[in-house]
């Protein structure tokens, strides 16, 4: 059985120094205070209603029976949600050039048997509202926390049967828009049992003013889940007729029990660099898991008249 904790390569250092500086930002770390305000909003992209801990040392991650090591780097410290009135102030900004990287700082590796696990976290780099990075990057961490603990309770769960199974956990990101401002980080999870599932989960920042743009936050009021709604199933018909391999569930049409009726008001998204807007639904929410993941192109000019302003959406 192999269980690895490790850096990247672009941070494999001397082991000594990688401890002395992973200590030195707990330390540092520990004496910053998280923004209620950016927890609450940060903390609904996880689960709703839950409250996310603190930060913990990452040799806290595993159980102490089956971990090596742990190195965090995390940035420090909070932010402002995004309003109607601030979003329309912000096209009056001028473009600059923000560096900010998103590195895979952490990568965790379990093998034994036919039980395998691949988690790589993402971390920022370079916002210089330090209490959004530190959170931001607090939330990845106690994601794929979680994302073990799970794994490993399983595993468990199946050794205890004489035929025990195959179990696989696969994780990590893509950057999906990293441009003067606009940063989209989609995280994936791929669960392998028999058969697989993928889930993915999108984080929207606003680089120049260093918010987290949510989808309620673009437009004017709700009448974007309607109208964003009837373009996607317009969108599915089209690709439908234009490829009969293709297959989507929409409600109100033969043989598509709990079909596709109506976008989440929270629903999954991402902007591209050319400022469209993408709505993602995970596999099996639209159509056949040989899907995969389902992405719609929203054309602005169908949005345009509720869109807060063009800042974001162009």
């Amino acid at each position: 059985m192999i269980i690895e904790v490790k850096p990247m390569n672009k941070y494999k250092a001397d082991e000594t120094h990688n401890e002395q500086l992973t200590n030195q930002l707990l330390e540092h770390m520990n004496t910053i205070e998280i923004p209620k305000e950016l927890d609450s909003l940060v903390n609904a992209a996880i689960e709703k209603g839950k409250k996310t801990e603190r930060m913990i040392i990452m040799k806290k991650w595993i159980r102490n029976s089956t971990a090596t090591a742990a190195a965090i780097i995390v940035g420090f410290v909070g932010a402002t949600n995004l309003s109607p009135t601030f979003a329309k102030s912000l096209s009056d900004i001028p473009v600059v050039n923000t560096l900010v990287k998103v590195v895979s700082f952490i990568q965790f590796d379990y093998h034994e048997d036919t039980y395998e696990a691949t988690i790589d976290t993402p971390v920022l780099e370079g916002l210089t509202n330090e209490k959004l990075e530190a959170t931001l990057n607090q939330k990845y961490l106690e994601e794929n926390k979680k994302l073990y603990e799970q794994f490993e309770k399983d595993v468990a769960d199946m050794k205890s049967f004489e035929e025990g199974g195959h179990l696989g956990v696969d994780s990590g990101f893509e950057i999906k828009t990293n441009n003067d401002q606009i940063l989209s980080i989609a995280r994936y999870v791929v669960n392998t049992v028999g058969s697989s599932s993928t889930t993915m989960t999108y984080d929207t920042i606003d680089k120049q003013n260093e918010i987290i743009i949510t989808l309620p936050s673009l437009f004017k009021d709700d009448s974007y889940i309607e109208i964003i709604s009837e373009n996607i199933k317009e969108q599915m018909r089209t690709k439908r007729a234009a490829d009969s391999n293709l297959m989507y569930w929409i409600a109100g049409e033969p043989d598509a029990i709990d079909g596709f009726d109506r976008i989440l008001a929270d629903q999954s998204f991402y902007i591209t660099d050319q400022g469209k807007l993408v709505i993602s639904f995970d596999k099996y929410i639209v159509g056949p898991g040989s899907m995969g993941i389902q992405e719609f192109e929203i054309p602005t000019d169908t949005i345009q008249d509720i869109l807060v302003s063009n800042t974001y959406i162009k």
